[in-house]
């Protein structure tokens, strides 16, 4: 039951993430990178956290690479987090979004950082391993 769990909750992190990704390729990611401009980030930044998402999503659906792309989404939340969102709160004000989604993201794709993916992955197929 617990590798049904994780695979469940693995599958639907992975889709918010290349949801995410996506969506700033979609929406132009000149956007994005003047987004990153605003806080003080260099633009190019949206082009390595875009791809980021999106193929750190893909790969923790298919259970690929998980502990690698959890680590990597894990320090996007974190970044997100302390660039973008502490200063508006936990649950946000004036119609921006807070912190908590990023924060949750964050420890979901912190769990596969350090658990892996289980046996219902590529991982495990490819090389055994969870």
């Amino acid at each position: 039951m617990q590798n049904i769990g994780s695979t469940i909750l693995r599958v639907v992190l992975g889709i918010i993430f290349a949801v995410h990704g996506f969506q700033k390729f979609q929406g132009g990611i000149s956007y994005t990178a003047d987004f990153f401009d605003s806080l003080g980030i260099p633009g190019f930044m949206a082009y390595i956290v875009a791809i980021i998402e999106l193929v750190g999503g893909i790969s923790i659906i298919l259970g690929l690479a998980t502990r690698i792309f959890g680590a990597l989404l894990t320090i996007t939340m974190i970044v997100a987090i302390f660039t973008a969102k502490l200063s508006i709160g936990f649950i946000g004000a004036n119609g921006l979004a807070g912190y908590e989604l990023d924060l949750a993201l964050g420890a979901m794709a912190l769990f596969f950082a350090f658990a892996g993916a289980s046996s219902l992955s590529l991982d495990a197929l490819l090389f055994g391993k969870e």
